[in-house]
């Protein structure tokens, strides 16, 4: 959500950040409809004035006996009864309708954000650890042998239809070990709160952080009016929802592992292949909730939370810069950080860290108190993956695979695996 007033102010510098994302000026139909919006609120005061004024004089023109000023001042009152309450249902709708608008306009960019059309144009601004050579071909994670037994798609198939697995054995432990690590990484050395969240959420906590109305069709909604989470940022982030905090509990730093829900909207023949693109997976998330000054400093901390999991896991990574093209709508500038697959030959995003501003506040009406006294202001809101489980199992597959199918664990999930070291080529850990 915009402010209305920073447009006002500077509509030029508004529609110069949006033609970084390549779309046209936006501020004429918005000051146009603010106009009327203000003229209609100015008219019906103008009208209350008049009717208050008329109001005082019906009593004087009763007591004088002046019948005939008495009916038309009384007629009056009721004629800007009517006018009055026409206007301001003409400035609700035209409040809506401004609202709506607002809330259909991406994010402005950061400056430093680079400009493109697509992922071709984001930027590489740093990479750690080098991709394994291998003497042999390596393979994708659901050709293993070590896998063959312990990621059923068949099964999932059978019961919810395609884009769905069912994880059995050794893998699914392996799944549930790296959850578990992650968490304890984030919360015990990364300093944040972990949170067991919802995944049932209302339509106003999807609107909070821009899931709705204009990506309702990325997320399912159940008969109830419920909707299933797409990340658990939705929750995360709306626990300030409509609150005013002080200043001096910033920032709020929470994590939660929790299952996603996304239809995969217009992603028809995409990653069908194994289970790097699913309808129902799991992701450990960062959200983080800041006072103005300190979120674009926030955002590399986030990122770098994100990518300790990989360097701990002895992953290669790439992290880059999304363009503007490229860029999520309620993002101004986010960070993809891309793990090694060797059996795809090539880096795939397995977290996405971004600061919002007060983009998502401004939806959710949530504020802080400045110490000093004054006005309440809108936070700053950020939100990252931390990452996201199932694509991590797959990278720690794909990297640690052995030419008889088996797998070479991590050391850091010894201790989540009660000391298994390997994923045997039959699937059992040992």
């Amino acid at each position: 959500m915009h402010d209305i007033r920073a447009i006002r102010e500077n509509p030029d510098a508004f529609d110069a950040a949006l033609a970084r994302r390549g779309l046209p000026p936006q501020s004429p139909a918005i000051l146009a409809l603010d106009e009327e919006r203000r003229a209609c609120i100015s008219a019906a005061e103008t009208a209350q004035a008049e009717r208050n004024a008329a109001s005082k004089d019906v009593g004087r023109a009763k007591a004088s006996g002046d019948e005939a000023e008495f009916e038309r001042l009384r007629a009056l009152v009721s004629e800007k009864k009517e006018e009055i309450a026409r206007l301001d249902s003409e400035a609700k709708a035209k409040d809506a309708a401004l609202q709506e608008l607002l809330a259909g306009i991406p994010n402005l960019p950061h400056d430093d954000v680079p400009v493109g059309e697509d992922e071709a144009d984001n930027v590489e601004i740093h990479r750690w650890g080098s991709p394994r050579g291998f003497d042999f071909q390596p393979v994708e994670h659901y050709q293993l042998a070590a896998t063959q037994g312990g990621m059923d798609f068949e099964t999932a198939a059978k019961l919810s239809g395609s884009r769905f697995v069912m994880l059995k054995g050794g893998v699914a432990r392996v799944h549930r070990a790296l959850a578990q690590f992650m968490l304890d990484i984030h919360t015990v050395e990364n300093g944040l709160t972990e949170v067991n969240t919802p995944v049932l959420v209302l339509e106003e906590t999807m609107y909070g952080t821009g899931q709705l109305p204009k990506f309702g069709e990325d997320s399912y909604q159940t008969r109830e009016g419920w909707w299933l989470i797409p990340t658990s940022e939705v929750p995360l982030t709306n626990i300030v929802a409509g609150e005013i905090v002080d200043e001096a509990a910033l920032p709020y730093r929470f994590t939660a592992h929790s299952l996603c829900f996304r239809s995969e909207a217009g992603s028809a023949g995409r990653d069908t292949a194994g289970m790097l693109r699913q309808h129902q997976f799991e992701k450990v998330e960062m959200v983080s909730i800041t006072h103005p000054d300190h979120s674009r400093a926030e955002l590399d901390r986030m990122t770098g939370c994100a990518q300790g999991i990989l360097e701990k896991l002895g992953l290669p990574y790439r992290t880059v810069v999304l363009c503007t093209g490229d860029m999520g709508a309620g993002a101004r500038r986010t960070h993809d950080i891309e793990v090694w697959l060797p059996g795809q030959d090539t880096y795939r995003e397995i977290s996405s860290c971004s600061v919002c501003g007060d983009y998502q506040a401004r939806r959710m009406n949530a504020r802080f108190r400045p110490e000093g006294g004054g006005k309440p202001e809108f936070v700053h809101t950020l939100n990252g993956s931390g990452v996201a489980v199932g694509r991590c199992l797959i990278a720690v597959l794909e990297n640690g695979q052995q030419a008889d199918g088996s797998v070479d664990l991590p050391e850091a999930l010894h201790p989540y695996l009660g000391g298994k070291t390997r994923l045997a080529a039959d699937g059992t850990l040992v």
